[in-house]
């Protein structure tokens, strides 16, 4: 099997507030005419950016106008990169992120064609204020953005449609495995 380009590479938080009780911040998009997803906050590397991890944090400033901390990395899951064109300016979608779902799943997974590779990373949040959100997403929406908390439960990660479903499938089986990168006896 040959190896595919990596075209694109995005950094995403899987970020989590409070300590007892743990709640998991997301973005219910809201797009017209379609129905309402829920993305991790984050996105594609920039030019400008020298690791996944910086894009991280300018990301989560840019989507939240917040900070972060105990930056553990978690998932990484490789899907086919459709063509720019086909993904509009937006990047993540319920479409495109679909194809996470299994190996060859979605559109541009013809031979040859490069793939994106989605970094997941398991952060605390420090602080957030909502009035310091800038970026694409802010400056001209495509549709609605809405910050929300669910409980980091499974029935609370149940309760919302998180994409993409690798991502999901992810947290469902390990939901202790992700609360354990933040213990205090991690190193």
């Amino acid at each position: 099997m040959t190896e595919r380009p990596v075209v694109k590479r995005t950094a995403r938080a899987i970020l989590l507030e409070g300590d007892t009780a743990p709640r998991m911040i997301l973005i219910k998009r809201t797009k017209p005419g379609q129905a309402p997803y829920w993305i991790t906050p984050g996105g594609g590397m920039e030019p400008e950016d020298a690791t996944v991890v910086e894009a991280l944090y300018r990301e989560v400033d840019e989507e939240l106008g917040a900070k972060v901390t105990d930056v553990v990395p978690a998932f990484v899951d490789t899907v086919p990169h459709p063509d720019e064109s086909a993904e509009g300016a937006g990047g993540a979608g319920p479409a495109g992120a679909s194809a996470g779902a299994g190996a060859g799943a979605g559109a541009g997974a013809g031979a040859g064609a490069g793939v994106k590779v989605q970094h997941f990373f398991v952060c605390r949040l420090a602080s957030m204020d909502l009035t310091r959100r800038h970026g694409p997403e802010v400056d001209e929406p495509c549709g609605e953005y809405d910050v929300v908390s669910v409980p980091f439960t499974r029935e609370g990660i149940a309760s919302v449609e998180v994409v993409p479903p690798s991502l999901r499938a992810y947290l469902d089986a390990n939901i202790e495995g992700v609360l354990a990168l933040l213990a205090d006896d991690l190193g």
